[in-house]
């Protein structure tokens, strides 16, 4: 009775909520409930008879998530966030707003993730990477290594674990562990010439020497030894071999899995993306999808809004790459670098707290590959300013550079100089993301993320 009470409250909020045009309905409900009764959830999660799935990475888990939502479809009702409130509460309003779901499908913050994790009882964890991200409130990456450690630690021996076998501190965390899954890409073709300044987990997790890489593909990611003790990638259960990267428009791969192989065009660019693909692979396994479904989700999938979003504007195109740390800020200069680089950039800055209040990271992105080829960068956002310090000393002309803080008026300016057919290119964080979504739904162009089905 109390759990009906209390869920009926936090629904009616919600419904309020929506019904004034606020995407706050997504999340107000579970914020109520979580501080009126937090033991709510775990009777929440308990309903689903197929369980719980959760995905959790620093980069890519919101991508992840909508293409277990695209190849699980089918199978289940689906309790999932879409929204992209991965925090407690919005994991909380999730599991509210899904009476008849079968399974809960669930981006998880990596910081909320332990605590989720205690409350839910997954039947499956995802844990795709860790890169530095927000130090002002997460600390460095061993800090969140740690707690995703002692949460895994506490993990059920029934539940399946999926890791990414090519993040050290990540891989490390399925060791000895008999229900696990490790994915990986495994073709040297496409790796960089040696790590990046910026990578992150360049020392073994054993012993502290060194890594060696055989093939480093995205910022830490890879194929790594340690030549003091030892310690390496494990053996791949599910892999990428022979991609073939298609410009802006798609990548193409063979998946291997312990199902079979399959050949895969996944519609979306980049390593990155692969690496998504691979995560929503092995997490879809786990859960018991055939080879042939996951091939179908994955080839039919739309991007998630704001990472890799084409948006029509009339006669011209907006194209949007989500950056908010160095690893996937240099992770979406390559792919418009070997995609073509557009005539027009609007790089969007903001330091809200969902972004991180440091914004220094911006001077361990390689932006310079995007230089020789645009003809015009605007620079947006409340750290409009340092974008143009950090453009400007990179060597950017002053005269090729404009500064509009109001993103708005950006918009509109990068749209003005795009050619007709042509595309926008935005790379914005991800508070400046979801204003920009906000511009396009109102002049009609998109419509809000929550109304936005699978």
């Amino acid at each position: 009775m109390r759990l009906t009470v209390e869920t009926s409250a936090a629904r009616l909020v919600g419904r309020v909520s929506r019904a004034a045009g606020r995407g706050g309905g997504t999340t107000l409900p579970g914020k109520l409930l979580w501080k009126v009764d937090p033991a709510a959830m775990d009777a929440l999660a308990a309903r689903l008879p197929a369980g719980v799935a959760l995905v959790s990475a620093t980069n890519g888990k919101t991508t992840t998530s909508a293409m277990l939502a695209r190849i699980l479809g089918g199978r289940f009702q689906l309790a999932w966030n879409n929204s992209g409130a991965n925090l407690a509460s919005g994991v909380a309003s999730t599991l509210l707003s899904a009476r008849s779901a079968d399974l809960g499908l669930l981006e998880v913050d990596e910081f909320a993730l332990p605590e989720v994790m205690r409350r839910v009882e997954p039947r499956v964890v995802s844990l795709g990477n860790l890169f530095r991200d927000q130090l002002d409130r997460y600390g460095e990456l061993e800090h969140i290594a740690e707690r995703w450690r002692e949460a895994v630690s506490d993990l059920s021996p029934t539940s399946m674990l999926v890791v990414n076998a090519d993040d050290p501190l990540v891989a490390d965390l399925a060791d000895g562990r008999v229900r696990a899954l490790r994915y990986g890409l495994d073709d040297p073709r496409l790796a960089r010439s040696g790590l990046q300044h910026a990578a992150d987990s360049k020392y073994c997790v054993r012993c502290g020497s060194p890594y060696e890489y055989a093939a480093a593909y995205v910022g830490h990611l890879g194929d790594y030894r340690c030549p003091a003790c030892g310690h390496a990638r494990p053996q791949l259960d599910v892999a990428a071999r022979s991609i073939e990267l298609e410009a802006l428009d798609a990548s193409a791969f063979d998946l291997v899995t312990p199902a079979g192989t399959a050949r895969v065009r996944l519609p979306l660019p980049g390593l990155y993306n692969v690496y998504n693909a691979l995560a929503a692979t092995a997490t879809a396994l786990a859960l018991d999808a055939p080879l042939d479904e996951i091939v179908a989700g994955l080839e039919g999938f739309t991007a998630a809004f704001g990472r890799f979003e084409r948006i029509e504007a009339g006669d011209r195109q907006i194209l949007i790459l989500l950056i908010k740390n160095p690893a996937g800020a240099n992770e979406a200069v390559r792919t418009l670098e070997e995609g073509g680089v557009p005539e027009t950039l609007l790089i969007a800055l903001n330091d809200r707290i969902a972004d991180g209040r440091d914004v220094s990271w911006i001077w361990d992105v390689d932006f310079e590959p995007l230089f020789p080829k645009a003809q015009r960068l605007i620079v947006s956002g409340e750290r409009a300013a340092e974008l143009a310090l950090r453009f400007t000393y990179a060597g950017f002309s002053p005269t090729q550079l404009e500064v509009i803080p109001d993103l708005r008026e950006a918009l509109d300016r990068g749209l003005a100089l795009t050619p007709v057919g042509g595309a926008l290119g935005v790379l914005p964080t991800y508070t400046a993301m979801l204003d920009l979504r906000a511009i396009a739904v109102s002049r009609g162009l998109v419509r809000p993320f929550w109304e936005e089905t699978p």
